[in-house]
Parts: C-alpha cells; sequence; structure tokens
C-alpha cells in the first residue's frame, strides 16, 4: 500500500533528481558557452597569427630588412662623420700648432729686442754686425755652393775631353 506520504517522497525525490538534472544541464550549458568563449578567442588567435604567417611576417621582414639598411647607412654616415671631424681636428691641432709656434717666434724676438733696448750701445752694435756677417755668410755659403756645383760641371768637362782626346790618340796610335 502507497501512501500520500511515499507519493509526496517520491515526487519529492524525483523533483529533486528533476532540478539537480536541470542545474547540472545548466552548469553543463554554462561550461559549454565558456568552452566555446575559450574556443573562439583560441580561433581568433590561431586566425592572427595565420594572417601574421602569411601578410604580417612578410611585413615585419621587408620593415626588418629596411631597419638594417638604415642602421648599416647610419654606420657608414658615422664613420664618414667621425673620420671627418678627426681630420678637421687633426687640422686645428696643427693650426694652433703653428699659431703658437709663430706667436712664440713673436714673443722671443719682442724679448730680444727689449733685451736689446737694455744693451748698451757697444753691445747693440755687435749685434747688429753679428745679424749682418748672419746675412753675409748666408749670401757666400750660396755663391760657394755654386760654385762647387761649376767646378763639378766643369771637372765632369774637362774627364770627357781627356777621355775623347786619349780616344783619338789610341785611334792615331793604331793607324
Amino acid at each position: 500500500v502507497v501512501t500520500r506520504d511515499d507519493v509526496e517522497e517520491s515526487l519529492k525525490a524525483v523533483f529533486q533528481f528533476v532540478k539537480d538534472k536541470e542545474q547540472l544541464l545548466q552548469d553543463l550549458r554554462s561550461q559549454i558557452e565558456e568552452t566555446k568563449k575559450i574556443i573562439s578567442e583560441k580561433q581568433r588567435e590561431r586566425d592572427y597569427w595565420l594572417e601574421y604567417k602569411n601578410v604580417g611576417s612578410k611585413i615585419h621582414a621587408e620593415k626588418i630588412s629596411s631597419l638594417e639598411k638604415d642602421i648599416a647607412e647610419v654606420k657608414y654616415e658615422l664613420e664618414r662623420t667621425e673620420e671627418y671631424y678627426r681630420e678637421a681636428l687633426k687640422v686645428v691641432r696643427e693650426e694652433n700648432q703653428k699659431l703658437f709656434d709663430r706667436h712664440m717666434k713673436l714673443l722671443s724676438e719682442e724679448a730680444l729686442k727689449n733685451a736689446v733696448g737694455y744693451l748698451d750701445k757697444h753691445c747693440r752694435r755687435e749685434i747688429e754686425e753679428n745679424e749682418w756677417l748672419k746675412g753675409e755668410l748666408k749670401i757666400y755659403q750660396k755663391a760657394h755652393s755654386d760654385l762647387e756645383a761649376s767646378v763639378k760641371l766643369l771637372e765632369e768637362e774637362n774627364t770627357s775631353l781627356v777621355a775623347k782626346l786619349i780616344d783619338i790618340k789610341l785611334q792615331h796610335l793604331r793607324v
């Protein structure tokens, strides 16, 4: 005999079973939705990377090669600029050295003039004569080197003439 309480219990159990199954079904649906979202997200990511593989990687490869060319050009320009500035620095240093040497020469001449100014007339005359003698010495040295060159030429000419004379005498002796 089934009583009303037994039926109610049985219905409650069935109702609870259906409710649990609906809850399970709802949980499965939400898990399916989550999985679909993840799959959709992964699909978009896959599509992005496929597009990148097919199109974007080529664009980036072109950009990379372009940037590498730019880097090479910049390095070349840097080397040229560095060489230019190195040469400019060298020229400026040489010019500064020339200016410094000229300035030191002028200062030493000025110091010499000042020192001569403090000397008596006899010492000044000796210095002036010394300068004059230095000039004369240069003139005589030039004349001496010119005369040596002339003597050398004359000696060579005389040697060649004597050689010709000996050759002519030898030919006459043979005859």
